[in-house]
């Protein structure tokens, strides 16, 4: 199998049996991301519109780390502690998107790691 390992200090490290990110085929498959901050390992605040952006900005760093960019997403998977986030979601996500948007689901889940309230992960698109 070719298969490339994506990993970046500019997105949290791994915090169990997995990879940040692998390449195949010229996909790039981001495991999920909570809002960790990369330098400390620690959750970025207890507000849900600072945790969104900050998993956005960990998506976009394993993107860049892949050599393609978070514009090139194809399908997002938005998990939230808290369905009332849903709208922020939105709004933030169109901070860091342009039309199109990718495909995308969102789904309430009981819990996340770290107690975070949303963790996302993604299917990239890496341009050759």
């Amino acid at each position: 199998m070719n298969k490339q390992v994506i990993q970046t200090t500019a997105a949290p490290a791994a915090i169990g049996t997995y990879s940040q990110g692998i390449v195949y085929h010229g996909v790039l498959y981001c495991s999920g991301q909570i809002a960790l901050d990369p330098d400390t390992g620690t959750m970025v605040s207890k507000d849900a519109e600072k945790q969104i952006r900050q998993v956005f900005r960990n998506l976009a760093a394993l993107s860049e780390a892949a050599g393609t960019q978070l514009q090139n997403t194809i399908k997002l998977t938005v998990y939230l502690q808290d369905l009332s986030h849903y709208d922020a979601v939105n709004s933030i996500m169109a901070e860091f998107f342009d039309p199109p948007y990718p495909a995308r689901a969102a789904m309430q889940v009981a819990a996340l790691p770290r107690d975070a309230l949303v963790e996302m992960d993604a299917i990239i698109a890496v341009e050759k």
